[in-house]
């Protein structure tokens, strides 16, 4: 293969993790010519995938989903029961119902793209109409990042844990005015429970061994024991960084939602429109995607020991609101009905950290862990 061009194809999609995967599975599912890159393209994901149920769009097969919880609950300092479906997809199964049957494949690396062709490590130059970059975000010190550990346990162990959205209560034996994190806790089936300590976003993020620490001491005051043979998850990304465009997709292209690191629900909800050559970034979706930002830098900016109260003030929201800012690409009115109703329920002392950072008036936190909204 070296030194040979391939191609033209219709579309050629670099990168197949979960949007990469979806994008050239609905391009091929449109009639079009497909080339996909990627250094291991069968890699098996080992990540733990979840959308709220109402975002799974019509052409996905239900059998992806592994467990549906009706009212997943949310804790700041008090409890929230969101009115709302959570989903927990079968990572397994997902990549098979995207598998890019009818694909050319290439097990490469990419090292040049232009508009209309890749050159491969191996020296091998693809051709396509469109070039398509859904590789993800590369870390970087500047960024923030969200990082978690996570053990799998039987779920007879945990009997009576629902599952938690987030849980930012104060028995994971951290220092009240240190970086905070909360536990996430979903099932992953009817015989497996997810418990995982996150720190949603920070510049620099908790750290693994920090984290760990925090989830075994929290389990401990929950009379949740441990073995120390439990698979573990450990999760380590940025959520800022995106570019939106049509030359890119998934995180790369700006679907990661910056206020809680979520991108493949988007992804999968826009990979029609992509394949098809719609467009998604309309100006009302980029205004969207730069009040979730100043949100992200809002919450980088509280002090540790506020953020459960921000979060108690959102999930007091009206429910369309928080599905407004939580999910879709476009509904400029609602992003800005949820940030207007959030302001007044804030703390007064919270309010104008929360104004100078949403207003960009060069407010940074270096904290890890102000975290930004939720997967």
């Amino acid at each position: 293969m070296a030194d040979s061009a391939h191609g033209p194809f219709d579309v050629v999609v670099c990168g197949q993790g979960p949007a990469g995967r979806a994008l050239a599975h609905r391009c091929l599912a449109h009639g079009r010519t497909v080339a996909v890159v990627d250094p291991a393209p069968e890699r098996r994901w080992r990540a733990t995938y979840a959308v709220w149920a109402d975002e799974l769009p019509d052409w996905l097969d239900r059998a992806v989903v592994a467990a549906t919880v009706p009212e997943p609950v949310a804790w700041g300092r008090i409890e929230h029961r969101l009115d709302r479906a959570y989903a927990v997809l079968d990572t397994g199964r997902l990549q098979r119902a995207l598998a890019p049957a009818g694909a050319a494949v290439f097990a490469d690396r990419a090292t040049r793209l232009t508009p209309h062709g890749v050159t491969l490590a191996s020296g091998a130059e693809l051709r396509g109409e469109r070039v398509i970059d859904a590789r993800g975000l590369r870390r970087d010190p500047a960024r923030a990042e969200q990082t978690a550990h996570g053990v799998l346990v039987p779920a007879d162990r945990v009997r009576g844990t629902e599952t938690l959205f987030m849980d930012w209560r104060g028995d994971n034996g951290a220092d009240p005015a240190a970086p905070p994190s909360f536990l996430y806790a979903v099932p992953l089936g009817p015989d497996t429970v997810l418990l995982e300590e996150t720190c949603l976003a920070g510049r620099p993020a908790l750290d693994d061994a920090e984290l760990r620490r925090r989830l075994h001491h929290r389990l401990a005051a929950r009379d949740i024991p441990l073995t120390g043979a439990e698979e573990i998850e450990r999760v380590r990304f940025p959520v800022q960084g995106g570019q939106p465009g049509p030359e890119r997709f998934g995180a790369a292209g700006g679907l990661l939602h910056p206020a809680t690191g979520y991108s493949v629900a988007a992804a999968l909800a826009a990979a029609d429109t992509v394949a098809t050559g719609g467009t998604l970034w309309t100006p009302r979706a980029r205004a969207v995607a730069a009040l979730r930002a100043a949100g992200l830098r809002a919450l980088l900016a509280l002090p540790p020991e506020r953020v459960p109260d921000f979060f108690d003030a959102f999930f007091t929201l009206p429910p369309q609101r928080q599905r407004a800012y939580l999910s879709g690409p476009d509904d400029l009115a609602g992003v800005l009905a949820a940030m207007a109703g959030l302001f007044p329920q804030l703390p007064r002392r919270t309010r104008l950290a929360v104004a100078r950072a949403t207003l960009d008036l060069r407010v940074r936190s270096q904290r890890p862990g102000g975290s930004a909204m939720m997967e």
